[in-house]
């Protein structure tokens, strides 16, 4: 399984959004997490640390990543932020 895009909005449950990212990590795939706002950045991070909460008890720990991407909304370019979420691999 590859990278599933997973959409957030200021009006977005967290814990919807984060039992997305579970499964998908569950999957063996990696979430790219795209949200355009502080409401939807907020509501993004916080759906990420429930994410994480869900997988302790897998013993699975989440890493997170963000950057700037270039998304098209209604025909518009706007700069959203990009939260690729994927398994930690403890090198231990």
């Amino acid at each position: 399984m590859g990278t599933e895009i997973v959409k957030v909005s200021a009006r977005s449950m967290p814990k919807l959004v984060a039992g997305a990212i579970a499964a998908i990590i569950r999957g063996g795939g990696q979430a790219e997490i795209q949200a355009v706002g502080a409401g939807a950045t907020n509501q993004a991070v916080k759906a990420i640390a429930i994410a994480r909460v869900y997988m302790e008890a897998e013993n699975i720990d989440l890493i997170c990543r963000p950057a700037f991407t270039e998304i098209t909304i209604d025909g518009a370019e706007k700069t959203a932020i990009q939260l690729m979420v994927s398994r930690l691999y403890d090198s231990r």
